[in-house]
């Protein structure tokens, strides 16, 4: 019988190999495992003393499992916080995964349908209004070639909506200048186009021209002092420093300016399904997050504007009445 710590590594290869997702997927279900098998040793070894033990697909029981999420909501973060629902989720969800792949492979292991994952409530959505995105476009310093490259980086995460994995991925060849629009390989390396609007295409225009470089195809289209390509980490630190300039409290990430693409769609009246296209969502329940901030908004609206007409004019009739009580 192959070791819990053998299994794991085949079910990562089949994650790649055969279901074809992302590597950063792997790595999530590789951290996830990681922390569970350790707490399964752990625990062992203090059942087994000094002796030598191994980790076995039977020892994966509902108790342990129970345990298990217990430890996980314990756990903090480096700053000393709890961890948030989602990410305890994500750990358990990883379980299940390996478990459905044990089941697969038809061996005997916990059911992945015992393992259940505790309610994380409404997912929290931080977006830009209309006006906070053009004040945070216009903070990059556009007469020197960073200052384009950057708000070239910012025009294209709202225009397009794009994962800051899939930007940073972008070529020179991926963009079709043309048409104005670009072919995204995203997630579980699904193919979906995405739409430049006349801003960004603009500010990318500018930046590869002032670039001066010879265009070849498989260059990356952005890249850092170093001539690298501009790493993901890059292009979270500039959107932060940028974020910072403007003066902005939230906590301001490219990811924001897809949250901020979504519900600037859903604003102005787009349906669901097209979104859920445009983000490259497998599922319409990713995509409907979103509609819990765009109905929030709109009950805003309705607070603040129905019935405002209707209430100036009972206020009215309410000091002509006292005006006439007085005159009485």
């Amino acid at each position: 019988m192959k070791s819990l710590f053998e299994l794991e590594r085949e079910f990562l290869e089949y994650c790649e190999l055969d279901k074809n997702q992302s590597i950063c997927t792997i790595e999530s279900y590789h951290r996830y495992l990681a922390r569970f098998l350790e707490f399964l040793k752990s625990k062992k070894q203090k059942l087994a003393g000094t002796g030598e033990i191994t980790l076995s697909p039977e020892d994966i029981e509902q108790e342990l499992v129970r345990e298990y999420r217990l430890f996980i909501n314990r756990l903090h973060d480096q700053k000393g916080r709890d961890l948030k629902k989602t990410t305890q989720n994500y750990h358990i969800l990883a379980l299940r995964a390996f478990l459905r792949y044990l089941a697969w492979r038809g061996i005997q292991s916990l059911s992945p349908e015992k393992v259940t994952v505790g309610k994380s409530g409404d997912r929290e959505i931080t977006f830009m209004e209309s006006e906070e995105v053009n004040i945070l476009l216009a903070q990059p310093n556009v007469s020197k070639l960073i200052g384009l490259r950057d708000r070239a980086i910012m025009e294209l995460l709202f225009s397009t909506g794009l994962r800051v994995s899939e930007l940073a991925n972008l070529n020179r060849g991926d963009i079709n200048f043309e048409r104005n629009e670009i072919s995204i390989l995203g997630k579980g390396k699904k193919l979906r186009v995405v739409f430049l609007s006349d801003s960004a295409l603009h500010w990318l225009d500018q930046y590869l021209r002032n670039q001066g470089q010879i265009e070849k195809d498989d260059e990356p289209l952005f890249i850092s002092a170093k001539e690298g390509r501009l790493t993901v980490r890059s292009i979270e630190r500039l959107v932060k420093k940028y974020a910072a300039k403007a003066g902005f409290t939230k906590n301001i990430s490219p990811h924001t300016f897809r949250h901020s693409f979504a519900t600037d769609l859903l604003f102005a009246g787009a349906d669901i399904r097209s979104v859920q296209s445009m983000l490259g969502h497998a599922s319409i329940t990713t995509t409907q997050v979103y509609t819990h901030v765009t109905d929030q908004h709109l009950k805003e609206i309705h607070q603040k504007y129905h019935g405002q007409s209707i209430s100036d004019q009972v206020q009215s009739c309410k000091v002509e009445s006292e005006e006439q009580l007085e005159n009485t």
